[in-house]
């Protein structure tokens, strides 16, 4: 396995811009570090373990992903519209009330699993660098540990920007400003990614698509 192109291909693919960081990015504004960790480690460990599985299973994924890609994406763009509406109601940082609450350890796991360009990356993940003779269950575990070892702190550089920021937007407007920025992104995003996996020619005519 050539572990310098594949740990370099996982810089690029994590520390980019997308759901994941803006939900970190939002999360370390509002909670802090500490409580954006559980999120963060589980999205890690999460981006680690479908990588895993989908080298593993690769033959059958390869098959089923184009019939999926759409449903995919229709439903994480539903969640991540929901959580673009969470962002633009968000409190003060470390105001946020008894009722609202950081995603969990859980949700940071899950989280991947209804973003369409994760199950891609994964799928490219294999296709570029499984290597040929090596059990598939050896090839998983290590897809899984360079991937939890390059995203972790990758994925950490948005929640310790968000934390970073926390100081900036003490100012209601500023937060509010922010908040709606981040919510417009993300569900900017999100219908992005159902436009790229509809038909070809479905959206033909429709200006700035």
């Amino acid at each position: 396995m050539n572990f310098v192109p594949l740990t370099l291909y996982l810089m690029v693919m994590t520390i980019t811009p997308g759901p994941n960081n803006l939900v970190l990015a939002s999360s370390g504004v509002r909670f802090g570090f500490s409580r954006t960790l559980p999120a963060l480690l589980g999205m890690a460990l999460g981006l680690a373990c479908q990588i895993a599985i989908l080298a593993v299973a690769l033959g059958h994924i390869k098959e089923l992903m184009t019939d999926l890609q759409l449903w995919l994406a229709l439903a994480g763009c539903s969640y991540l519209l929901w959580l673009a509406w969470q962002m633009t109601r968000a409190g003060q940082p470390g105001e946020a009330g008894d009722t609202a609450r950081p995603m969990g350890f859980a949700g940071g796991v899950l989280f991947n699993w209804l973003n369409p360009n994760v199950w891609l990356m994964g799928v490219n993940l294999a296709l570029l660098f499984l290597p040929s003779g090596m059990p598939l269950w050896q090839a998983g575990g290590l897809f899984a540990v360079v991937a939890f070892m390059v995203a972790l702190p990758c994925i950490g550089v948005w929640a310790w920007g968000g934390v970073a920021l926390a100081r900036f937007l003490r100012s209601p407007r500023r937060l509010a400003a922010f908040n709606w920025i981040m919510a417009g992104l993300l569900a900017g995003m999100a219908l992005w990614l159902v436009a790229d996996k509809l038909p070809a020619g479905v959206l033909d005519g429709v200006p700035f698509v």
